[in-house]
């Protein structure tokens, strides 16, 4: 009885639904008559400015998948880690975690070192007919043996040409015959919102194809490592395994290596990033021909201004990038750029961001000249640099133990801090340069400017308002002559200057 009942009620329904469907499609025939009757008022149509349908109007990218599938493969990378007993536990993941999927041999802990198997699933790019393959550094860092699976079913050993970890690119080489290569396109040519698909393995469930859009250009994910970072972000689904992957385009044409994601779960959230296809072909080209990558350097440290700093600079506008310091006997040294100067333009193309000026730098090459165009003190003037080699070797600083007796002064009135002058104690504790002169900064009120500002315990302040200050009076002079606009700070943290605003008291 029940069922007689479910189905009564289902029939009821579906009849309605019927019925509904054609007041609907009667309604809608109706307006059109109407229409067609001139007896409704007139209702004005918009078009769409784009000419062209949209990725050429298709419904399937079945003939895109056709032509790059082939060129995407596996890449089974195996090493030997020794480790102390101490360490024998699972590495933390970085919140920017490199998707590829790493496995540790199981094991006790024991009284000895001892060593196991590191094994990494990730995905690479065949580029060439004759077997160069691109994929990620960190897929193949530290690897003794590495497999290349085909899309063929062919497995094949591959040997390392090249790596380059401020890219995060490498260069492999496989021997075979009938290899499918995939079209390199020109990313520079990428726009936001264009279709692409991303190619790879994820997970190790075998060549998987997702879509998405070019959701950003030239991204930096800041993981402070010392990267060479131009990314391109997309939404198309990329996981554990999709690194050294492909992104292209819907021609078919490789626009980018996928690198990294951003993620709070360790999956995908629809942030992801991929190392443009014209920075990879450089590397590649300099990776086969001299087996390592060659770049140039400026020899400064360099902020992006914010309007803060463009109004401490007296700057009408927030752009360029400001150099907090400048390398002795560096190439800006030699061309006469000096802190505090802001870059505004590097060979003919504006700066907007740091890590672009940065890029644009490297790809010059040593011994070349450049122009920069510098804004100093409200004038702006042209250098010619010849620019250095950079050191690829990036020393990392700890910072120093900042416990201790509280400082001299206590300024929260003024600024928030406890400061004492450097010391060879406090230098010695800070880790400061031989030469730096100033502050100790001891202590950091929660409440205050400075905090705000990101102002830290064991920062060491040089100068206030362009002016040094080398006492506690220094620093008590300089603020009291702060104005309304905000108090330019010149700190060294960790052996590296940075400029620092902090908003005035009733800011």
């Amino acid at each position: 009885m029940n069922d007689n009942y479910s189905i009564s009620k289902r029939v009821a329904r579906t009849a309605i639904a019927v019925l509904a469907s054609g007041l609907l499609i009667g309604g809608a025939a109706w307006r059109t008559i109407a229409a067609d009757g001139q007896t409704t008022a007139h209702v004005a149509t918009v078009t769409t400015p784009i000419t062209h349908a949209v990725a050429g109007g298709r419904d399937s990218y079945a003939d895109v998948v056709d032509v790059v599938a082939p060129a995407v493969v596996t890449i089974h990378a195996e090493g030997k880690a020794k480790v102390s007993p101490t360490q024998f536990q699972l590495p933390d993941d970085d919140f920017f975690g490199q998707f590829f999927g790493r496995q540790f041999g199981q094991g006790r802990r024991g009284t000895t070192p001892r060593s196991f198997k590191q094994r990494a699933l990730g995905s690479g790019v065949i580029v060439t007919t004759d077997g160069y393959i691109l994929t990620n550094y960190h897929v193949v860092d530290g690897a003794d043996e590495i497999k290349v699976d085909l899309t063929d079913g062919r497995t094949l050993s591959a040997k390392v040409i090249g790596t380059d970890k401020p890219s995060d690119l490498a260069l492999l080489k496989i021997n075979a015959s009938d290899l499918k290569a995939i079209a390199l396109g020109n990313s520079d040519a990428v726009k936001v919102g264009d279709v692409v698909l991303a190619v790879g393995n994820p997970l190790g469930v075998g060549q998987t194809v997702t879509m998405g859009i070019i959701s950003a250009k030239s991204r930096s994910t800041n993981t402070g490592d010392g990267s060479y970072e131009d990314f391109l972000q997309t939404d198309a689904p990329i996981n554990h395994g999709n690194s050294g992957g492909a992104l292209v385009n819907t021609k078919g044409e490789l626009v980018g290596i996928n690198s990294q994601i951003l993620s709070s779960n360790d999956g995908n959230i629809g942030i992801g990033f991929a190392i443009p296809v014209n920075m990879a072909k450089h590397v590649m080209d300099e990776l086969r021909t001299h087996g390592k990558v060659t770049r140039s350097q400026l020899g400064v440290t360099v902020q992006t201004v914010t309007s803060d700093l463009a109004e401490s600079l007296g700057l009408k506008n927030a752009h360029g990038a400001v150099v907090s310091s400048v390398s002795p006997a560096s190439a800006a040294e030699r061309a006469g750029v000096k802190r505090g100067d802001v870059i505004e333009s590097f060979n003919g193309q504006p700066v907007h961001d740091t890590n672009t000026l940065r890029n644009r730098v490297a790809e010059v090459g040593p011994g070349r000249t450049a122009e920069l165009v510098i804004n100093r003190d409200g004038s702006e003037k042209k250098l010619t640099v010849t620019l250095d080699e950079a050191n690829p070797e990036k020393l990392a600083r700890g910072r120093g133990d900042r416990d201790g007796a509280p400082g001299e002064a206590d300024d929260t009135a003024a600024l928030g801090v406890s400061v004492a002058p450097l010391t060879p104690e406090l230098r010695e504790r800070t880790r400061a340069p031989k030469d730096a002169q100033g502050l100790v900064v001891e202590d950091v009120n929660p409440d205050g400017r400075a905090a705000a500002a990101g102002i830290q315990p064991g920062d060491i302040i040089e100068e206030v308002n362009r002016q040094p200050v080398k006492s506690v009076e220094d620093l008590r002079s300089a603020l009291k002559k702060a104005t309304e606009r905000p108090t330019l700070l010149l700190i060294n943290r960790e052996g590296s200057d940075i400029f620092v605003t902090v908003r005035p008291a009733n800011g």
